[in-house]
């Protein structure tokens, strides 16, 4: 059987028992697993060599360079598992949304979303428009063995972020605006985008992805009422639709401090928390039934090795109480960081909790 004829709710049977998949299920592990956000890209050069001249869209949409790139930090740093190298735009350029990712910029559309009218643009995704995601999904299940790869998507709200603002906002005032000022039509947006979103990762599972990561970047410039009215059904409409292939299902955002209970309520198995509250306190917010990923400072990874070494302990030791726990930053890799860091922090974060 291929990966691509694996039915709902088989998961992938050679990465079933990976120290990456016990601790999103709460088992026991040989070792506490470790992977990087943004673990594939700027800080390695062989990613840059492989880029170069190449757009981020481009080399998104080339299973050549995607499996190259996914494979490069599982061979550098020997992390546990690979993130599908991809951008949370793709869907949507898929479907033919005038977009493009500018180089010190991000995300750019042409035509923001803003009226009800708008929302005809945003068609369903079929996997032929992504034809390529499989392709490369099968190449690199077959190159990972036992490792296992994580797909990814980004979240409805961060995806209409980006369509109603245009590209980055730091104050999402047109984002606000719609969901304060057109509640109606904030709430079909990001019905629309949920199911864009979960058809891109049921193809990815379908594919061969052992686990899923749903992004939400933005969503921490919001308020718990907000959350929990606005944007947590759209979210946990993703959630339940990828639910019957029984695969982890992630879900990280960038300053969710006072969003964790209510993210875990949408749906996640595993519940990202960033730099800024210690994993303990976030598992007392989160609630019993749910692995927690993190959570060191990027930053740190700046420092001497001491002093990385002394703050991963702070972290481990935050996290001995948990009912599973996957290590990661508290947020992507940084473009500037040594790679050299990064490898030894996984030595040292498995040498330290081996079993």
């Amino acid at each position: 059987m291929s990966a691509n004829d694996r039915p709902v709710g088989q998961p992938n049977s050679k990465t079933h028992d990976s120290a990456f998949l016990k601790a999103c299920r709460r088992e026991a592990v040989p070792h506490t697993p470790v992977w990087f956000m943004r673990q594939a890209g700027r800080s390695l050069p062989e990613y840059l060599k492989v880029r170069e001249g190449i757009p981020m869209l481009e080399s998104c949409m080339r299973p050549d360079l995607v499996t190259e790139i996914t494979l490069q930090p599982v061979r550098r740093h020997k992390v546990d598992a690979a993130i599908y190298f991809s951008d949370i735009v793709v869907p949507l350029k898929a479907i033919g949304i005038d977009l493009d990712i500018k180089p010190g910029v991000g995300p750019v559309v042409a035509d923001p979303i803003r009226t009800r009218a708008d929302l005809a643009r945003l068609r369903d995704l079929t996997p032929e428009d992504v034809h390529y995601v499989t392709e490369a999904i099968g190449m690199l299940t077959g190159e990972l063995g036992a490792t296992p790869l994580i797909g990814f998507a980004g979240a409805p709200f961060t995806l209409a972020s980006y369509l109603v603002e245009g590209g980055p906002s730091r104050n999402h005032e047109n984002t606000k605006a719609m969901m304060y000022g057109d509640p109606e039509l904030w709430a079909d947006l990001l019905d629309r985008l949920a199911e864009i979103t979960a058809a891109f990762l049921k193809v990815q599972i379908e594919a061969g992805a052992s686990a899923v990561q749903l992004f939400d970047s933005w969503v921490g410039a919001l308020a718990p009422a907000d959350y929990r009215r606005s944007i947590l059904p759209a979210s946990a409409k993703v959630f339940d639709a990828v639910a019957p292939y029984n695969v982890p299902r992630i879900h990280f955002g960038v300053g969710t401090g006072e969003l964790l209970g209510l993210m875990g309520e949408a749906g996640a198995d595993v519940v990202g928390v960033d730099w800024r509250v210690p994993l303990d306190e976030a598992a007392r917010r989160v609630g019993p039934g749910k692995a927690l990923q993190g959570n060191l400072d990027p930053a740190v990874l700046f420092a001497p090795t001491a002093a990385v070494e002394a703050k991963t302990r702070e972290v481990l030791d935050a996290a001995a109480g948990l009912e599973g726990h996957v290590f990661n930053l508290g947020h992507g890799v940084l473009p500037s960081m040594d790679p050299d860091a990064l490898t030894r922090l996984v030595a040292h974060v498995h040498e330290q909790t081996a079993r």
